[in-house]
C-alpha cells in the first residue's frame, strides 16, 4: 500500500447484511484494512423469510482465518432493541462503535398494481427503518466519541426508477433524504454520512445481469467507494455510485426558476414557461433545503423590484 493508503487500525465498524454478497465483501474489506468488524446478518432469504446467524458466523470465520477481529450477530434490523443489543455487544467487545454501514435488505419485488401494501411496508421496514434503528443505536455514541462514518446503502432505482420496484425505490431514495439532514446535524462532532449506490451482482441481483457481465458487476468492485465513504477522510453528504469498476456521484439539483408572482393566471404562465422553469443551465446543489426558500426570496423581490421600476 501506498504511504496514504485508507487504514482503519483501531476503528470498529458494523455492517448489516454481511452475510453474503455485498456486505460480506464490505466487511472483509473492512477487517483487512485493520478493523475490528460485527458482521451482522439475519440469515433470511432474498424475500426477507426465515433466519439463521450461520452466514454471518461463516463471514466472521473467514475474517479470523485471515488474522482480523470480528463477531457475528444475528439482529433483525427491524428490530430496534436487537439492534441495540448489537451496538452493545460491539461496545462491550472493542469499546466504541466508528463506522456503520447499512446494508441489509430485502427484495419483495413486483409491479405497483400487483404489489401487495404489506410487501410495501416491509421492504420500507427493513431498508429505511432498519438504517434509521441503526443509526439511532450509534448516533449518541458517535456524537460523544465525536467521530462517526456512516454509509447508508441507496439505489440507482431509488436515484432514477424501475420498473416493479416501487417499494424499493421509495425506501431507497428515502435514505437521501436522511442521509441529506443527518450530515448536517452530525457535522459539529465529526460525523460523516454519505450514501453509496451499489450496481452489483449478488444473490438479491444476479438474475438481472446478463451472464457475460457477471464477472464485471461481481461486488468486490463496489467496495472501495465504501472504503472511501467510511475512512477517515471520507467526504460528508454524497452520494457515490458504483459498479464494475466505474465510480460515479448523484446530486440533487435545484434549477435557477422564474418568478411568475401571484395572480389568476400564473397557472398559464407556468404552463407556458415549463421549459425555462425546468432548463438545466445555472443549476445548484443547496448545502440545505433552506437554499429553495433562499432563491425564492431572491428571485420575488428581484421580481417585485422590476415590476415597481
Amino acid at each position: 500500500m501506498s504511504s496514504n493508503s485508507i487504514d482503519f487500525k483501531g476503528r470498529v465498524a458494523i455492517v448489516t447484511g454481511a452475510g453474503g454478497g455485498l456486505g460480506r465483501q464490505h466487511a472483509l474489506a473492512l477487517a483487512a484494512r485493520g478493523a475490528k468488524v460485527v458482521v451482522n446478518d439475519l440469515g433470511g432469504a432474498r424475500d426477507g423469510s426465515g433466519g439463521s446467524v450461520s452466514a454471518a458466523q461463516a463471514v466472521v470465520d473467514e475474517i479470523k482465518a485471515a488474522g482480523g477481529e470480528a463477531i457475528a450477530n444475528g439482529a433483525s434490523v427491524t428490530d430496534f432493541v436487537a439492534v441495540q443489543a448489537m451496538v452493545k455487544q460491539a461496545v462491550d467487545a472493542w469499546g466504541r462503535v466508528d463506522i456503520l454501514i447499512n446494508n441489509a435488505g430485502i427484495l419483495r419485488d413486483k409491479s405497483f398494481a400487483k404489489m401487495e401494501v404489506a410487501d410495501f411496508q416491509l421492504v420500507v421496514d427493513v431498508h429505511l427503518m432498519g438504517a434509521v434503528n441503526c443509526t439511532k443505536a450509534v448516533w449518541a455514541l458517535m456524537n460523544e466519541q465525536k467521530y462517526g462514518r456512516i454509509v447508508m446503502t441507496t439505489s440507482s432505482t431509488g436515484l432514477y426508477g424501475n420498473f416493479g420496484q416501487s417499494n424499493y425505490g421509495a425506501a431507497k431514495l428515502a435514505l437521501v433524504g436522511l442521509m441529506q439532514t443527518l450530515s448536517i446535524e452530525g457535522a459539529k462532532n465529526d460525523i460523516r454520512v454519505n450514501c453509496l449506490a451499489p450496481t452489483a451482482a449478488t444473490r438479491m441481483t444476479e438474475d438481472l445481469f446478463p451472464k457475460d457481465m457477471l464477472e464485471a458487476f461481481r461486488p468486490e468492485a463496489v467496495v472501495p467507494a465504501m472504503l472511501v465513504l467510511a475512512s477517515q477522510d471520507a467526504p460528508n453528504r454524497t452520494v457515490l455510485c458504483a459498479g464494475a469498476g466505474v465510480f460515479e456521484a448523484a446530486h440533487i439539483t435545484l434549477t435557477q426558476g422564474v418568478w411568475l408572482g401571484i395572480g389568476p393566471d400564473v397557472p398559464e404562465q407556468l404552463a407556458e414557461r415549463l421549459a425555462d422553469v425546468t432548463s438545466r443551465d445555472g443549476e445548484a446543489v443547496p448545502q440545505s433545503g433552506a437554499a429553495q426558500g433562499g432563491n425564492e426570496v431572491g428571485k420575488a423581490k428581484a421580481g417585485a423590484g422590476a415590476l415597481k421600476g
